[in-house]
């Protein structure tokens, strides 16, 4: 059965809560350069940062997600020795080409990591990519935090 995360809806965009709304507008604003920081994006449309940090990677213009074949995992691994290597070279030879990494600092053992992949030219399904990394000892989460695939 599929995980909320992965199911995507199109929602007009009158029926989005404010909040959703905000969110696009800066992100709209960054991308643009009418804004410098993400903190000033938001003073300028009255969104809180945690707001805009909760509904970034969940909300897209339609738009964006038809030109686009970019998608935003986002891994809790194990704090090994060539772990983070590993992971990278299974995306790398599926032919997801990485955009962005963010690692935190481990803490009691585990590692959070979020990936933005430019998946235009995987070699393979991305259920499949999804299920084959799921597999792995070393990775105990995996999710899609946003995807414009």
């Amino acid at each position: 059965m599929k995980n909320e995360k992965d199911t995507f809806y199109l929602v007009r965009g009158d029926f989005l809560p404010e909040a959703m709304k905000k969110t696009l507008q800066v992100k709209k604003d960054l991308e643009r350069g009418k804004a410098t920081s993400i903190y000033e994006a938001v003073q300028k449309v009255g969104l809180s940062r945690s707001a805009f940090y909760k509904y970034r990677d969940a909300v897209f213009p339609f738009q964006a997600i038809q030109q686009t074949k970019i998608i935003t995992l986002f891994f809790h691994l194990e704090d090994r020795s060539g772990t983070l290597s590993h992971l990278l070279d299974m995306v790398a030879k599926a032919g997801g080409n990485i955009l962005t990494i963010h690692q935190s600092i481990p803490l009691n053992g585990k590692a959070n990591v979020t990936l933005s992949l430019d998946i235009e030219n995987l070699k393979m399904d991305l259920d499949e990519l999804l299920r084959g990394l799921k597999q792995h000892q070393f990775i105990e989460k995996v999710d899609v935090l946003g995807s414009g695939a």
